[in-house]
């Protein structure tokens, strides 16, 4: 199928390897490989580049088909791109000279809620479809939809809710921020949510659930790992995979460790992942933590995509203990593709990837009690680790995915007569 795409994403995995940004460029090679042209645009700024004088855009990759957006003028609030001199009459200059016929778009932040707009009006007939990955339109609070004080899960927000949160910006600022982001919005031709949870919260937000696709995402084929699955042993080990912050549970996960440590478990468990940009407190807060439970836990820090999958075979069961509505982990489908367990949080789309007592084990959030229970489980009950394993769900390959966009993409009617 030959179309030419345009995807846009709010970095590069070269420079931040989020799962935002991993997927969209996931896609955007499978999209090649199905035979359309495509464009890979990734916005940045100054903590991973500098600007460039003269120009808004910056190669990376070896391809000549990958570009850098230099963002470095941005109202987070309103998620508007506030360089109309720069950056905006540069996105449209691109816009012309590659004329997409698809412009697949997965998150606002650095590109700006009004790229959907200067998408249709440099090119109306362009088909605009947005991969919604979490909360940033609805909350304010890095699109975690969670409360700033006590790490209380927000089920919904509202100017009230949120100028509880946020005391020093005024409410009715949350009024006109919200309907900023729906007009913007309004321009975009379909949705698409990774998980039906997050749909929900969308939906219930004001996005009508007509324009919301749910398509599962997809992971890219690979080689069989060079690590084996450690076998006979009654030691298990355990492993967590991805940056290190507050919201990932990673305090949580050391707490529940260091009190099977106290009963006398015998056990291991690997922490790979870095913590940039973090606060001192939450530093101080693991640094401890970690000193206190080694050498049973072991700080392996930073890793390469490449490499996670031998990571993830060489460990018996991943644990993904996350405090925030999660949307679609890649780490839980990079679990499951090698066969192993995973004991996740019952929240968000966590819950919908991994069945209690079929594929893993799902426990409440911020339990560290309950999450000690269900690593001491599965340490003592081979058998259930053995079950669960073989019950783990093949994620769909990205090829696939890729072919679901594509269909979905064909499927939009042109709603819009070009004017020009």
């Amino acid at each position: 199928m030959s179309m030419r795409v345009l995807v846009a994403a709010h970095n590069h995995p070269a420079l931040h390897p989020g799962g935002t940004e991993i997927f969209a460029h996931d896609l955007f090679g499978a999209y090649k490989r199905a035979g359309c042209e495509a464009l890979f645009l990734g916005a940045t700024n100054q903590i991973h580049r500098q600007a460039r004088p003269g120009t808004s855009f910056q190669g990376i990759g070896p391809a000549g088909d990958e570009l850098l957006l230099w963002s470095g003028h941005f109202d987070r609030f309103f998620m508007s791109q506030i360089d109309l001199y720069g950056v905006v009459p540069d996105i449209a200059e691109l816009l012309r000279d590659f004329r997409p016929e698809v412009v697949h778009i997965h998150h606002l932040l650095l590109l700006g809620a009004e790229f959907p707009h200067i998408v249709r009006r440099t090119l109306p007939q362009c088909r605009i479809v947005m991969t919604l990955h979490d909360y940033y339109p609805i909350c304010h609070h890095d699109g975690l939809m969670v409360r700033t004080s006590g790490k209380e899960l927000c089920h919904g927000a509202s100017p009230d809710r949120c100028h509880a949160c946020f005391k020093d910006i005024a409410l009715d600022r949350f009024t006109l921020r919200e309907r900023h982001l729906k007009a913007l919005l309004s321009e975009v031709d379909r949705f698409v949510s990774p998980s039906r949870f997050l749909k929900q919260r969308f939906v219930e937000w004001g996005l009508s659930e007509d324009r919301i696709s749910v398509i599962p995402n997809g992971l890219p084929p690979r080689n069989a790992p060079a690590a084996a699955r450690r076998v006979g042993s009654d030691r298990p080990v355990f492993g967590y995979f991805g940056n290190l912050n507050p919201w990932k549970g990673v305090a949580v996960l050391l707490e529940a460790a260091r009190q099977l440590i106290a009963e006398g478990l015998e056990f291991e468990l690997r922490v790979h992942g870095g913590a940039p940009f973090q606060r001192e407190s939450f530093i101080d807060e693991i640094t401890r933590l970690f000193e206190e439970t080694a050498p049973t836990v072991q700080q392996r820090g930073p890793y390469r995509r490449e490499d996670v999958a031998d990571l993830v075979a060489a460990v018996d069961c991943t644990i993904v203990p996350s405090i925030w509505w999660e949307n679609a982990p890649l780490v839980i489908q990079e679990a499951q593709a090698l066969g192993r367990p995973v004991l996740a949080s019952n929240i968000g789309g966590m819950a919908e990837m991994i069945e209690d007592g079929a594929n893993g084990l799902t426990v409440a959030p911020n339990d560290p009690r309950a999450l000690a229970s269900a690593m001491r489980r599965l340490a003592q009950d081979g058998a259930l680790a053995r079950r669960l394993s073989a019950h783990a769900r093949e994620p769909e390959n990205i090829d696939t995915t890729a072919r679901r966009y594509l269909d979905l993409i064909e499927a939009i009617e042109p709603s819009r007569i070009e004017a020009a």
